[in-house]
Order: structure tokens, then C-alpha cells, then sequence
């Protein structure tokens, strides 16, 4: 399967892309970033990202695009120019009719490294590692954006419009359920979700509390 990741951001969004065999392997096809300038209006610059998710849809045509949920954080405007990226992206999927799925970067870090609270460099370096890369992806959102779509490629879940789209799930007390027998990805990140969850939270700054 032909999977497309997007890291949404306004100033970089990244944009991956892998094949992932039936062993679930993964191999990188394509990772670009699209840049656009602060100084031009809003609608100029989603249109700039727009117009490189549509070239990159029609040159590689991937079967599935996976996207990272807004994470919600203290930066409002950040949240705000994220999600309009997002908006513009899932018009452009939907535009291909192709099928999409979202993750939370949580869900996307334990499916990658196996913990929810890994670090950016932690992701980066599984990222480089999984696909056979002898670098580091750079800037940071093509790393993400690969990591994104492995996410997607591994689990297979997070579909939207779909009732009960996941294979594997992980209650709130961190009993897991699967439908079949998992791979060795799954049982990774089902492991590491059922850990994150049994402390009460995924997010890291609110277990201080």
C-alpha cells in the first residue's frame, strides 16, 4: 500500500510518502516540504500547500492519506492557522476521493518508538531507521510527516467515516482488544498505549498535576 503523510503547519507543512509490503515494511517513496512566506495572506499561503498536496496526489498516487490531529496546546493562534491547514488538506484528499485517517502525535510517537512521550529526535532517528535512510529526514516536518504515514501504514487505523475502523484498541484502563492476531508493530504500540494509559494520561505534563 501507497501511504501519503501530512504534517500540517502553515510555515512548513510536511508531506511523506512511503510504501509499506505485506510484511509491513516500509520504504521511502518521496518527502518534500512545503514552504510558504509569513508575509503573504493566510489564503495565498494555503493555497501554496494545497497546490503541493495536489501535485504530489497526482504524481504518486498513493491509496491513503493519514494527517496529524491538532494537538492542543497553549499557542491559540498556532492551533488556529494548524487546523486551517488541516482543512485544506482533507479538501484536497477528498477532491482525489481518497480515503483518510488522523492521528494524534501521541498515537503517531508510540506506533514509531514504541513510547507516546518520545522526543522529536527519538521519532526522527526510528523514522531514518524503519525506512533504511543513512540520514536523518530534514527540516524536522518531512521526519513527521514519514512518521505520520508509518503510523498509518502499521496500524491501519483512525479511518474517518468509518464506525469501527480499528483493528486494535486500548481502553482508558489500558485493556487491550484485537480483532485477529497482531503484528509485532501492533503488540508494540498496544503495549506502550495500555502503559501510557494505566499512569492516567499521554501527555506527559499532565501527569504533574
Amino acid at each position: 500500500m501507497r501511504v501519503m503523510g501530512i504534517d500540517p503547519g502553515l510555515t512548513r507543512c510536511g508531506l511523506g510518502i512511503i510504501d509499506m509490503d505485506q510484511g509491513k515494511r516500509a520504504g521511502l517513496v518521496h518527502v518534500e516540504v512545503a514552504r510558504t512566506h509569513k508575509d503573504l495572506a493566510t489564503h495565498f499561503r494555503l493555497r501554496t500547500v494545497a497546490d503541493a498536496i495536489d501535485r504530489l496526489i497526482h504524481e504518486y498516487e498513493p491509496e491513503i492519506v493519514a494527517i496529524e490531529r491538532v494537538f492542543v496546546q497553549d499557542n491559540l493562534q498556532s492551533v488556529a492557522t494548524t487546523m486551517q491547514v488541516m482543512g485544506a488538506a482533507m479538501t484536497c484528499v477528498a477532491r482525489a476521493g481518497l480515503p483518510m485517517a488522523m492521528h494524534t502525535p501521541s498515537e503517531v510517537k508510540s506506533a514509531v518508538t514504541g513510547n507516546g512521550t518520545a522526543s522529536k529526535a527519538q521519532v526522527q532517528h526510528m523514522v531514518a531507521r524503519i525506512l533504511g535512510l543513512s540520514a536523518v529526514p530534514k527540516p524536522a516536518d518531512a521526519a513527521d510527516a514519514l512518521a505520520i504515514a508509518i503510523c498509518q501504514g502499521w496500524r491501519g487505523t483512525g479511518l474517518l467515516g468509518a464506525g469501527d475502523d480499528s483493528a486494535v484498541s486500548v481502553s482508558i484502563s489500558g485493556r487491550v482488544r484485537a480483532r485477529g492476531e497482531m503484528t509485532p508493530a501492533q503488540q508494540l504500540w498496544a503495549q506502550a498505549q495500555a502503559a501510557q494509559r494505566r499512569t492516567g494520561a499521554v501527555d506527559p505534563r499532565l501527569r504533574q498535576r
